[in-house]
């Protein structure tokens, strides 16, 4: 079955740096790869000056980068298992990833932590913010000039609060592709679980029995981010997963002034997966 997998880019090394990231994760994966790039009048800073001619060369512009960027990962990436195509959108890099997910039954979507303006200041650009905001499909956000690494070791902090299922299953495709261990992290205030709790860790371990996993308890720190980036050096973990549903650390961190600055820095891949229901 092949992987569809959207790459948004605005031309930018850090955007090529994920691109080539998804490009070596799946390389034993046959895989429909789609660069798109999405520019819109509206968001123009200054639309003083917005002509039509103005928009034609814009688009003329950015078509010919990502025919050469489709052009380069063809010739760069010689693998049979990949495809690539191009997308260009008038519209917002949210509504333009919406859209791709619906169009083209996407499974995935790869993105750098900062588009090309590498603000120091932040981790998470804004468009990779708000792309995580979407809750349309997993996406995995890669550090700037990150080296590939095989994810081994699989970080999922979880307070037990949900009954997971079928949110589960990226992690257990990646688990599979590189025989990974899932380190299902809890950190805990209290030393009990109340019953609801100890039914979902049940019924987690029931989901993950076919995969390699161990629990790790935590004491609660009073900054989540600090304990996440702790965990994620002392364990060697390769690869951090959360799910992303109401009031989860993941949706908490985005809606903090926390995630605009150098506090939540996991210094691995993050992949968030939206809550189903």
């Amino acid at each position: 079955m092949v992987k569809h997998i959207v790459l948004p880019t605005d031309f930018s090394d850090n955007a090529w740096s994920a691109a080539v990231y998804a490009l070596k994760l799946y390389a034993e994966v046959e895989c429909k790869f789609y660069f798109l790039h999405a520019w819109s009048a509206t968001n123009t800073t200054d639309r003083t000056y917005i002509t039509a001619k103005y928009v034609d060369e814009i688009k003329d512009e950015a078509w010919r980068q990502l025919i050469e960027l489709k052009e380069m990962s063809e010739s760069a990436d010689s693998n049979a298992n990949h495809s690539f195509e191009i997308i260009l959108s008038n519209d917002s890099l949210q509504k333009a990833i919406e859209t791709a997910v619906e169009n083209h039954t996407i499974d995935l979507i790869v993105m750098g932590t900062k588009g090309a303006s590498k603000t120091k200041e932040l981790f998470f650009g804004s468009n990779t913010v708000n792309t995580l905001k979407t809750k349309v499909c997993p996406i995995l956000v890669i550090p700037d000039e990150f080296e590939f690494m095989a994810p081994k070791q699989i970080a999922f902090p979880t307070n037990f609060n949900r009954c997971y299922g079928e949110e589960l299953q990226p992690i257990k495709d990646l688990a599979e592709l590189y025989n990974s261990k899932i380190r299902i992290v809890h950190i805990t205030k209290n030393n009990k679980l109340t019953s609801t709790q100890d039914y979902n860790l049940s019924m987690l371990k029931v989901h993950l029995e076919n995969h390699p996993h161990i629990f790790h308890w935590m004491p609660d720190y009073a900054k989540k981010h600090e304990e996440i980036n702790d965990f994620i050096e002392e364990l060697g973990i390769d690869m951090l997963v959360m799910i992303n549903y109401k009031h989860s650390v993941i949706e908490n961190i985005m809606n903090e002034p926390v995630v605009h600055k150098i506090g939540f820095n996991p210094k691995v891949p993050f992949l968030v997966i939206p809550c189903i229901v």
